[in-house]
């Protein structure tokens, strides 16, 4: 049997779907800085893209719902003295904005309340920073610092040996994982100021990127090889010396750097390459990263972000949306979606998600407390609800996705059944294992079957002499009748009688009645009977049998000659096998 197996999951169809050009943000001037970072970033509120700017850095802020062609003047975020790198949401207050600049700064910044793109005003004003922090952030000095947002200072400081490519946090931030241009992967005890963990990274010169897997202790990273193929990375923080497996995944040879973004809900890792139009997507189960699908697209991206998803339309089964800059002109949301019918809320696709209580204030992590931020329902958001909290540690991890069901348990106390027979299904056995008749065993069983009906027949024949099972009719004897019953002088039928036809006499059929001296008076009634059928002689039966026989012996004959060939085929392949 021919074909595939094919991996069960609940995920295995999800697509993406592209927007209309009216339904993406358009006319926008997005940077065309080289730097390499995301570009543009995503919460359930707003969008936000480095801006392409004369005299100084910016970004912009967009409400979702403002779609469409966008006016030419916007209110810009305004503040840096050199062009603006990359910015982030605060993930438990969606108002709330950092951006770090060329220019060595980190500032904090707050939407308006009832921000719009949308004014009356000629030059719309710009929004000024609510809080700076000056120094380095992962930057040209080779460290990562953490600040105190309570009173703006500086507490931690992570020394690497290059500039540092990326950094994520595990779920309850007690834990930190960079990737360097040294080629090192560094897993820190932020609190302890070193790391816990230092091992090679990909080989590639290109950057690497990593992305903790959640409330996991597993990381994934993204880079190239020696030979410029770009890699997949999953590490165990427990004994990070080598990728989990063994060793890196390549995934193909194209020269973008691979962006990744982890779904915690549905255990799914997306991965988008810059200057690439297409996004792959992996489900994680049992230590490996299963392929699902990938979004093409013509049209290749410099940017991208993905929505928590708290923010997702549970309606229409979206399991995440990414925003995707084309062309340095427009940003087009792309929608992942779990193809079903149903109308109802599909719990299983969407369980309790990070909401947007944190965990602890910053004084309680600076002093050494560890714990995950609490859950919210998505039910809740599905039916328009406040959403409740869960405590991390009751809401329900997704269910992971098995390639086969495990076996029910048999119940115990079962009646018993009857004894069905067993019957046995013989083995299959090769054509060629059965010995086939030879050509002579044949014609001698032809030469059997003839003779038996060549017997018959002479049997029958004596018979038809001896002692026959029709009854022997004696020919009607002429006479001559009286002239007064008849004018016909030769006719000698009795009055009252048919005449007997030329068949009578040649004793084809016996339809004519006999002489009344012959055959009894009641014979006589009987076969006069309309309804009577003419019965054949026994030398006509014997003739028929005769022509049967002659038809038996041709058919054998013909049979004989096709099994004489086909004996001929069997002894050649016979003799092939047997070579």
């Amino acid at each position: 049997m021919s074909g595939r197996f094919v991996r069960a999951s609940k995920y295995r169809h999800v697509f993406g779907r592209s927007s209309r050009r009216e339904q993406c943000y358009d006319n926008l001037r997005i940077s065309k800085n080289a730097w390499d970072s995301n570009i543009v970033k995503a919460n359930p509120k707003y969008v936000a893209v480095n801006w392409e700017a004369s005299g100084g850095g910016a970004f912009a802020v967009i409400p979702l719902e403002e779609r469409g062609k966008l006016p030419e003047q916007l209110p810009l975020f305004r503040g840096h003295t050199a062009a603006v790198l990359d910015t982030d949401f605060s993930p438990f207050n969606d108002d709330i904005i950092a951006s770090g600049s060329d220019d060595g700064k980190v500032f904090l910044w707050k939407v308006p309340d009832g921000f719009t793109l949308f004014t009356d005003a000629e030059e719309p004003p710009d929004v000024k920073p609510v809080g700076k922090l000056s120094g380095h952030s992962s930057s040209g000095d080779y460290t990562i610092k953490l600040w105190d947002l309570e009173d703006g200072k500086a507490k931690l400081t992570l020394k690497h040996g290059d500039i540092v490519q990326s950094a994520t946090w595990s779920a309850n931030g007690s834990m930190l994982a960079t990737t360097s241009r040294d080629k090192k992967l560094r897993f820190w005890d932020v609190r302890q100021e070193k790391p816990a963990h230092e091992v090679p990274g990909h080989a590639g010169a290109k950057n690497s990127r990593c992305v903790w897997l959640g409330d996991m202790d597993r990381v994934v990273t993204t880079g190239f090889s020696k030979m410029s193929e770009r890699q997949l990375g999953l590490w165990d923080i427990r004994n990070p010396g080598k990728p989990v497996g063994g060793d890196f995944t390549i995934l193909d040879s194209s020269s973008g750097v691979g962006m990744p973004f982890w779904d915690d809900s549905s255990h799914v890792l997306y991965i988008a390459g810059k200057g690439d139009g297409n996004i792959r997507y992996y489900e994680y189960e049992n230590d490996k990263f299963e392929y699902l699908s990938e979004y093409k697209s013509p049209e290749p991206q410099r940017g991208l972000a993905f929505m928590p998803k708290r923010g997702v339309n549970t309606h229409d089964n979206e399991v995440m949306r990414a925003f995707k800059t084309v062309n340095d002109a427009y940003i087009e949301p792309i929608s992942f979606i779990v193809p079903r019918r149903s109308e109802n809320f599909q719990e299983d696709i969407y369980p309790p998600t990070t909401g947007t209580t944190p965990a602890m204030i910053s004084g309680d992590w600076f002093g050494g407390k560890t714990a995950l931020p609490p859950k919210l329902s998505m039910e809740d958001v599905f039916e328009g609800r406040q959403p409740k909290e869960i405590p991390a540690e009751e809401a329900a991890k997704p269910t992971a996705t098995r390639s086969a069901p495990a076996p029910e348990p048999v119940p115990a106390a079962a009646p018993p059944k009857a004894a069905e027979p067993i019957v046995e299904k013989p083995e299959p056995t090769p054509a060629m294992a059965r010995e086939m008749p030879s050509v002579k065993e044949n014609k001698q069983s032809m030469a059997d079957m003839a003779s038996k009906f060549a017997d018959k027949d002479e049997d029958l024949e004596e018979d038809d002499e001896s002692s026959s099972s029709f009854e022997e009719v004696q020919k009607p004897v002429e006479r001559p009748t009286k002239t007064s019953t008849t004018d016909n002088p030769t006719d000698s039928t009795p009055s009252g009688l048919p005449k007997p036809s030329a068949n009578d006499l040649t004793g084809e059929s016996v339809s004519s009645p006999p002489a009344a001296t012959s055959v009894p008076v009641a014979e006589l009634a009987k076969k006069e009977e309309p309804s009577a059928a003419p019965t054949p002689t026994p030398s006509a039966a014997a003739g028929g049998l005769r022509d049967v026989l002659q038809e038996i012996r041709g058919m054998l004959q013909t049979q004989g000659k096709q099994i004489e060939q086909l004996t001929n085929e069997v002894a050649q392949l016979k003799t092939k096998i047997g070579e």
